[in-house]
C-alpha cells in the first residue's frame, strides 16, 4: 500500500466522520432530539426520533466518505440536503415548527402533521441511501482501491 493510498483513505475516514458529527448536530441540535440549553421542545422525544437522527447521521457519513469520481464531487449533494431537511421535520417537535403552526395550528400539528412524520422520516431515510448507492456507483476507483479483496 502507497502513501497516496494511504491518505486517499484517511481523507475519506475524515470527510466520513466530519459529514456524521454535522449531520447530527445540524438535524439533532435545533430539533432538540440531541438535548441542549439553546433549544426548547415542547412535546417529548419519540421512541423512533433517535434511531432516525442516528440513521441519518450514519447514511451522511457513508455519503460523504465514499471519494467521488473526478467531475462529480457534488453530484448527490442535493439529495443529502434534502434528505437531511426532511430529517430534521421529521424528528422536530410537530409543535415547534412555526409553519406547520400557521398552517394547521396546534390541534392540526398534533393530528395532522405528527402522524405523517414518521413517514417522513422514512423518505428522508431512502433519499439519504439512494445518494448513498448512487454515489457508490459513480465512486472514483482505482485498481488497489476497488480491487476486490484477496485479489
Amino acid at each position: 500500500m502507497d502513501d497516496t493510498q494511504v491518505r486517499t483513505w484517511s481523507w475519506s475516514w475524515a470527510r466520513a466522520l466530519t459529514g456524521a458529527a454535522l449531520s447530527a448536530a445540524v438535524v439533532g441540535l435545533p430539533t432538540d432530539v440531541i438535548d441542549n440549553s439553546l433549544f426548547t421542545r415542547m412535546t417529548p422525544v419519540r421512541w423512533w426520533e433517535p434511531p432516525v437522527l442516528v440513521l441519518t447521521a450514519v447514511l451522511t457519513a457513508v455519503w460523504a466518505g465514499i471519494r467521488p469520481g473526478v467531475q462529480q464531487d457534488r453530484v448527490g449533494s442535493a439529495r443529502v440536503y434534502g434528505g437531511s431537511l426532511l430529517s430534521a421535520l421529521a424528528v422536530g417537535c410537530p409543535v415547534c415548527n412555526k409553519i406547520v403552526m400557521a398552517l394547521l395550528g396546534v390541534s392540526g400539528a398534533l393530528g395532522v402533521w405528527a402522524p405523517l412524520q414518521p413517514l417522513l422520516a422514512l423518505a428522508s431515510l431512502a433519499v439519504l441511501a439512494t445518494a448513498v448507492i448512487v454515489r457508490w456507483r459513480r465512486r472514483e476507483c482505482s485498481t488497489i482501491a476497488c480491487s476486490p479483496v484477496g485479489a
